[in-house]
């Protein structure tokens, strides 16, 4: 719709900030995400653990959050560039047309949190299957025939 009712270089800004939206929240997702890993980690270390092999987590979290923050402030130069294409779109659009554009970029970051929580709830989902089954020997192909023979044993 936009490209029909837009002319291109407005065309070109709509599509270069959607993309830049989709770019940047996945960027401080992941950014997020890696920092929680970490903080995660330095919190089970046993107390006891040495200094030195806690400065490497510690540097990697004080990493993480300059590379956050950095984030942050491109998520808000997006943000201001959203309201120079809203405003451009305004001109273009109907006013149902675009509340509509409006209503996409909202649900487009939170469809884009919500699906890397679903990622991440399938890869944990993955992960516990796998250790389930190395526990049970299914992983190696090792427990099968065991089970299985031991299954038929009982018939």
């Amino acid at each position: 719709m936009v490209v029909s009712v837009c002319k291109p270089n407005e065309v070109d800004k709509y599509r270069m900030f959607i993309g830049d939206l989709d770019k940047v929240v996945s960027l401080m997702l992941s950014l997020s995400g890696r920092l929680l890993r970490v903080e995660t980690t330095l919190d089970t270390l046993d107390p006891e653990t040495e200094h030195q092999d806690r400065l490497p987590l510690l540097e990697k979290k004080r990493q993480l959050m300059r590379q956050l923050s950095e984030a942050q402030d491109l998520k808000d130069h997006v943000d201001r560039r959203e309201q120079a294409v809203s405003r451009v779109l305004a001109r273009c659009l109907t006013p149902e047309q675009h509340r509509d554009y409006s209503h996409f970029v909202k649900m487009k970051a939170a469809l884009l949190v919500e699906q890397r929580q679903l990622e991440d709830k399938i890869r944990l989902g993955e992960e516990q299957l796998r250790g389930l089954r190395e526990s049970l020997g299914l992983g190696l192909g090792i427990g099968m025939g065991i089970g299985i023979s031991m299954a038929y044993g009982h018939y």
